[in-house]
C-alpha cells in the first residue's frame, strides 16, 4: 500500500538541505491576464502632484544670527546683582517713630519697636557692605529695622564685655531666613554709635572660593590676598574714619616697604598704599597697633562662617588644596574667633551663620552643638566614632564660644512689622489678630523671610522688574 506522507519528509536532514527548494513565485502570475487597473509595481510620473517629498535630513550646526547688542564690562553684572536700593519716594512716610540709639538698643522695653536708623549710620553700613540684596529695603521710603529680643539681648552682651574689658566671641546660627543677617546688621550699627572700630567681611565665600587673587607669604606656609586687602582697608578708612584719625602710630615698622613716621594716624597708616604687594604688611602692622593698650575697642564681623570652615578653592604651589585657615585674613579671624588673640582693650568677635548659601560641615555643626550644650549646663555630644572627616581646625577656632540662636519672630514682634509695612502703603489687609495669627503661622512660626514673601513678594517682584 502506498504511504500518504511526502518522501521528502522521511528524508535526512542533511539531504533535506541538499534539495533545492520549489519557487512558487515563478509559476504564480504576477497581475491577471485582462484587469482594468494600472499595474502595482508601476512607476509614477515624475511630475505628479498628488505624492509628498519627504524632509530631508541636513547634519550640520544651524547658523545663529549674531548678537548685535552691547555685552556687558567686566563686573557691571556684580555690581548689578549686589546693588542697593535704601530708598523708594512712592512709598508713604512713617511717621512717630523712633531712632536708633544707645539707649533704646538695650533696653527691654523697646522691643517689638520699630525704629529708624541714624543717616551717619546709614553710610557707614553701606560702605561696609552690611546691607543685603536679599533684603526687601526698596520698598520703604527710609532703612527701619525691627528690634527684637535678640537685638538686646546682643546689644547687652557686647556693651558689657566691652566695659569689662573682655573679649565677647559669639556665633549667630538659626533656620534659614530667620534674620540672622539683620541681627548681624544691628551689631555693625551698634559698634558704630559706641565709635567702636569696625571691621567687617560681609561674604566670606569671596575669600575661600577662589574669586580673588592670592600669593604666598615668604619665609611662611600661608597665603595672602592682597587685592581683597586692600579694598578692606579703604573700607576701614571710610567707616572709621573720626576714630583712626586720633590715635598715632606708636611702633617702629621698618620692616615695611614704604616709609612710617610715628607722626602718622591709624587712618593714614591704613591709606598709606594703595599696592597690592604691599597691602598685607601694612595690614599686619594696622593690626598690631589696634591690639595695643589704649587704643579703641573693636568689633570684628564675619557673615558666612561655614565658608571658612573648609578646605578652600585654592591650590598650593604643588597643586595641592589650601586650607582655608592657611588664608592669612581667614586666620587672623580663626585665632580671634578661638580665643588666640589677646585685646587688651575689648573686643567682639562675631560669627554669623548663613543657611541659603553655605556648604555643609559636620566639624562646626558639632562645634556648635557641643558649644550650645556647654552653654546650656547640658552634656556636652561627643563626636561620633564612625566619622573620620572631623577638622580639628575647626573644633579649635569655636571652642568656647557663645552661641545665639535666632528663631522665628513673636506674635508681637510680627504684629509690629505689618503695622509698619501698612503704614507704608504696602499691605492694604487690616491688621487684626486674625491676620497676624495667620500670617505668622503660615510663615513658619513667624520666620521673617517667609513673612516678607507671604505679604511682599509681588511688590518686590514687581519693584526688581521696573
Amino acid at each position: 500500500m502506498a504511504s500518504q506522507n511526502c518522501w521528502r519528509c522521511l528524508a535526512r536532514p542533511s539531504q533535506r538541505l541538499l534539495l533545492a527548494p520549489v519557487s512558487r513565485s515563478a509559476s504564480a502570475p504576477t497581475s491577471a491576464a485582462f484587469s482594468t487597473s494600472a499595474p502595482l509595481l508601476a512607476k509614477a510620473p515624475e511630475n505628479s502632484k498628488h505624492i509628498r517629498a519627504g524632509k530631508k535630513l541636513t547634519l550640520g550646526r544651524k547658523k545663529r544670527t549674531p548678537d548685535k547688542t552691547k555685552p556687558p564690562l567686566s563686573g557691571e553684572r556684580k555690581a548689578f546683582r549686589k546693588r542697593i536700593q535704601l530708598s523708594n519716594d512712592n512709598a508713604l512716610e512713617v511717621k512717630g517713630l523712633d531712632v536708633l540709639s544707645l539707649e533704646n538698643a538695650v533696653d527691654a522695653e523697646s522691643i517689638g519697636k520699630i525704629v529708624g536708623i541714624p543717616v551717619e549710620v546709614v553710610d557707614q553700613l553701606r560702605t561696609c557692605e552690611a546691607f543685603k540684596p536679599s533684603q526687601s529695603w526698596s520698598l520703604f521710603r527710609s532703612p527701619h529695622m525691627l528690634i527684637r529680643k535678640e537685638t538686646v539681648d546682643l546689644a547687652s552682651q557686647m556693651t558689657n564685655a566691652i566695659e569689662k574689658k573682655e573679649t565677647l566671641r559669639l556665633v549667630v546660627t538659626g533656620s534659614r531666613g530667620s534674620g540672622k543677617s539683620m541681627l548681624g546688621l544691628q551689631a555693625l550699627a551698634t559698634g558704630f554709635m559706641n565709635n567702636w572700630v569696625v571691621i567687617n567681611i560681609p561674604e566670606a565665600q569671596e575669600l575661600t572660593t577662589a574669586a580673588t587673587e592670592y600669593a604666598a607669604i615668604p619665609n611662611s606656609e600661608m597665603f595672602s590676598q592682597p587685592v581683597y586687602a586692600v579694598k578692606l582697608m579703604q573700607v576701614m578708612s571710610q567707616t572709621n574714619h573720626s576714630i583712626l584719625s586720633q590715635h598715632k602710630v606708636q611702633l617702629d615698622h621698618m620692616q615695611l616697604p614704604i616709609s612710617v613716621s610715628r607722626n602718622m594716624t591709624l587712618a593714614g597708616l591704613l591709606n598709606a598704599t594703595k599696592e597690592p604687594e604691599f597691602a598685607w604688611p601694612v595690614f599686619q602692622a594696622f593690626w598690631k597697633e589696634l591690639l595695643l593698650p589704649g587704643r579703641p575697642p573693636i568689633l570684628f564681623s564675619l557673615d558666612g562662617l561655614a565658608h571658612i570652615m573648609r578646605i578652600s578653592d585654592y591650590r598650593s604651589p604643588v597643586f595641592e588644596l589650601i586650607h582655608s585657615h592657611d588664608l592669612a585674613l581667614v586666620r587672623m579671624f580663626a585665632d580671634a574667633l578661638g580665643g588666640k588673640t589677646s585685646f587688651v582693650n575689648g573686643a567682639v568677635v562675631l560669627g554669623v551663620t548663613s543657611r541659603g548659601n553655605s556648604p555643609i560641615i559636620p566639624s562646626m555643626e558639632k562645634a556648635i552643638a557641643q558649644a550650645t550644650a556647654a552653654q546650656k549646663g547640658e552634656e556636652v555630644p561627643e563626636r561620633d566614632p564612625f566619622f573620620r572627616k572631623y577638622d580639628d581646625r575647626v573644633f579649635d577656632s569655636l571652642r568656647g564660644v557663645k552661641v545665639l540662636d535666632v528663631p522665628g519672630v513673636s506674635k508681637t514682634e510680627a504684629r509690629a512689622l505689618m503695622e509698619y509695612w501698612a503704614a507704608s502703603g504696602i499691605l492694604r489687609s487690616r491688621v487684626d489678630e486674625k491676620n497676624v495669627s495667620e500670617k505668622w503661622t503660615l510663615a513658619g512660626g513667624g520666620v521673617v523671610a517667609e513673612m516678607e514673601r507671604v505679604v511682599l513678594h509681588d511688590l518686590r517682584a514687581t519693584s526688581l522688574s521696573l
